[in-house]
């Protein structure tokens, strides 16, 4: 497993439960944007890769019913068993701690994945790998950040870290392939190269109000938990309120968590 691959795992295992609890905030309107994209039918069998906690795997496993599969994935343990809890009257939902990009079973009527393909050390080849698991003639569906949603949180996060650890902020992501593709038409046309058809990109608007209690589980229930691992929890309650005055000092009262969901027909 690559390193990128533990990082991305170990900060979300730790946020599990906050994942949940931010769930109806941001995922779940995320997730039930990607499943209106994706339109599972009554029978028909999907694959949820890099589930989460199941925002979209659940409403995913509603729509096909007592007939049909929901497979979902996901690296992280916690994250997988918070899922079967939340699941546990949707037999028709079977959640695995697995690769996404190992996964074998084929033939889905529908493939989606809302907000993981950009955590693939090779974004390209894990989503091929992804559509590879639909049949001809099947849906595929990937949601993505649109570019600059999310980065208030980031930035001030990362200033109150290195404030209150007297240490350097976290230094710049190197620019991806995510980077170029994160509006609609580049995400478009890099979707149609992928073995799509009929692709179609909808800009999901979404802006979240910035209590404390949602800006700070913006941190802790996200992949941003990560800025926190090995403080010590008063420590952390110290980036806690700088990251929250620095959000005051600044006037961020909503947060840009705009998303960018991508489908097409797989040829």
């Amino acid at each position: 497993m690559s390193s990128r691959k533990v990082g991305t795992r170990r900060a979300f295992d730790a946020a599990a439960a906050d994942f949940a609890a931010l769930g109806r905030h941001l995922w779940e309107p995320i997730g039930a944007a990607t499943v209106a994209a994706a339109g599972p039918a009554e029978g028909d069998r999907v694959l949820d890769a890099c589930c989460g906690t199941g925002a979209s795997a659940i409403p995913a496993a509603r729509a096909v019913g007592a007939g049909g599969v929901v497979d979902a994935i996901d690296l992280s343990g916690p994250m997988v068993a918070e899922l079967r809890r939340l699941s546990a009257d949707l037999p028709q939902l079977r959640a695995h701690e697995a690769d996404a990009t190992a996964w074998g079973t084929g033939g889905y009527d529908v493939v989606q994945c809302a907000l993981g393909i950009f955590f693939f050390p090779d974004m390209t080849d894990g989503t091929e790998r992804l559509i590879g698991r639909a049949r001809s003639g099947g849906r595929a569906v990937f949601t993505i950040w649109r570019g600059g949603s999310m980065v208030a949180a980031g930035r001030h996060l990362g200033r109150a870290v290195a404030a209150v650890t007297d240490s350097a902020p976290p230094p710049e992501r190197e620019p991806g392939l995510i980077d170029r593709i994160d509006q609609a038409g580049p995400y478009g046309e890099w979707l149609s190269e992928r073995n799509l058809s009929d692709v179609d990109v909808v800009e999901n608007e979404l802006r979240l109000t910035m209590t404390p209690e949602v800006a700070w589980l913006v941190v802790i229930g996200s992949g941003f938990r990560g800025l926190l691992d090995g403080l010590e929890p008063g420590v952390v309650e110290q980036v806690r309120e700088r990251y929250l005055d620095s959000l005051r000092a600044e006037g961020v009262t909503e947060l840009d968590a705009t998303t960018l969901i991508g489908s097409g027909t797989v040829r």
